[in-house]
């Protein structure tokens, strides 16, 4: 049956345009062991090094698969060969605050939260249909992991999404294959009707018991699945779009609709040329917590506020993942580099939130110095890292020089150089600081 998937189309919700960042959260049995290769950033390894020295510690059930992988050295050092299940009832979150994590992030500048409720191990994170025991409502953690966070993610004034692997659930795949090429990831993915109503099923009492406002689905959607009948994505797009009229999907659902794309660290850059995306990634290299990364692998607050604005200066929206430890404390080399965010975006929220990007005629983008460009209204935002006299990349005609000021209101002095626009910043700060014109 051919599907019309462009009945879908409508113009973006405001919220979504206008919120810029969002905190993806990955959170499962895999937070245990909590171990992988810090190899790199996806997109800048070939794929039969990245799959056999995965960065991404919750691909550890696959890994470990991989028989010369050190993934798979590790785990028979450290836990013989105890099967992947023993992680789920090992997991207790017993630090989990759910409160104190959506004061964190809303204080970071996050418009809206979007955890894991089912990753590629098949574990949910609620009590999901078809899963018996085999969730955290009933082993482990024994609570609505999703649920918790969800009341706490409002209260805190942050909208709400899910993550659902709709492409790879690896507790349904025959024999376990382990995958270790990204056509592997295609071939071994489930596509049988079953499996399709399985996460059809999911997906929708997700959309009941917590109205989410993002669909974020991840590796495709069972081919089995994509029609317009009983229990395929074509009416679970529509109950999702009559039961939360302002939500939005991203594009992980195969070549079917989309409200968004999205990009992942350095792979599917050709995503941000939408007129809509999202960069996803982690403060380190792996989304789940891994053990293993330490400040070489983590970034710092300059640089995540570097990374935010540069994606927020090309139209883009950045959901920067956090991977809590099993207990559900938030590792300290991650929290830090949140607070330094959020101390920086207590001054600088109005340079990034409902911000767009600016025209080019008006100024472009350097990285030496390192400059980006937002605008809000009438008014153009440079960020920079650097500080004293700094030379802008900007058309001086363009801009009202005398309203030259920084995001707390502090007038700078700004003049004409046959490079553009001068200016004299304070500094240095560690920080990237913002000064503010008036576009003529």
């Amino acid at each position: 049956m051919t599907v019309d998937w462009s009945r879908f189309q409508r113009p973006l919700p405001t919220w979504f345009a206008d919120a810029k960042f969002g905190i993806f959260v990955h959170w499962g049995a895999y937070s245990v062991p909590a171990w992988a290769e810090p190899t790199g950033e996806l997109g800048t390894v070939d794929e039969h090094t990245w799959f056999r020295h995965n960065a991404y510690a919750e691909w550890y059930w696959n890994t470990i698969r991989i028989d010369d992988s050190p993934a798979r050295k590790h785990h028979l050092e450290t836990y013989g060969d105890a099967p992947y299940d023993d992680f789920l009832d090992a997991w207790r979150a017993e630090e989990f605050d759910p409160g104190a994590w959506c004061d964190l992030f809303a204080r970071a500048g996050a418009r809206y939260v979007v955890p894991t409720t089912k990753h590629h191990d098949g574990i949910a994170l609620w009590d999901a249909p078809g899963t018996a025991t085999r969730n955290t409502v009933h082993r482990g953690p024994r609570r609505d992991l999703v649920g918790e966070l969800a009341r706490a993610a409002r209260e805190a004034g942050l909208r709400f999404g899910v993550y659902y692997s709709g492409g790879l659930d690896w507790s349904v795949t025959p024999h376990l294959p382990a995958i270790d090429t990204f056509a592997g990831v295609r071939a071994l993915r489930p596509n049988d009707a079953a499996y399709a109503a399985y996460a059809y099923l999911h997906v929708r009492d997700l959309i009941d018991r917590y109205r989410p406002d993002v669909l974020w689905n991840d590796i495709e959607w069972p081919e089995a699945g994509k029609h317009d009948g009983a229990l395929g994505l074509a009416e679970l797009f529509r109950y999702f779009y009559e039961t939360v009229p302002d939500g939005v999907v991203n594009d992980r659902w195969g070549d079917t609709h989309w409200d968004f794309r999205t990009s992942e660290y350095q792979h599917a850059l050709a995503a941000e040329t939408a007129p809509a995306w999202e960069n996803n990634r982690g403060i380190g290299l792996s989304f789940g917590y891994n053990q293993v990364e330490d400040s070489r692998h983590l970034m710092d607050g300059p640089r995540l506020v570097r990374h935010l604005v540069d994606v927020v200066s090309r139209g883009g929206n950045l959901l920067l993942n956090v991977g809590p430890t099993a207990s559900g404390a938030i590792p300290d080399g991650q929290r830090r580099p949140l607070e330094e965010l959020a101390a920086w975006m207590a001054a600088h929220s109005g340079v990034v939130h409902g911000s767009r990007p600016l025209d080019g005629a008006v100024a472009t983008a350097s990285d030496e110095p390192w400059v980006r460009w937002t605008r809000t209204s009438d008014r153009a935002w440079a960020v920079v890292d650097a500080h004293g006299r700094v030379v802008l990349p900007a058309r001086a005609d363009r801009l009202e020089l005398g309203s030259a000021a920084l995001a707390d209101g502090a007038p700078v002095a700004a003049h004409v150089d046959p490079a553009g626009v001068a200016v004299e910043l304070p500094g240095p700060s560690g920080m990237p600081v913002a000064v503010g014109f008036d576009v003529r």
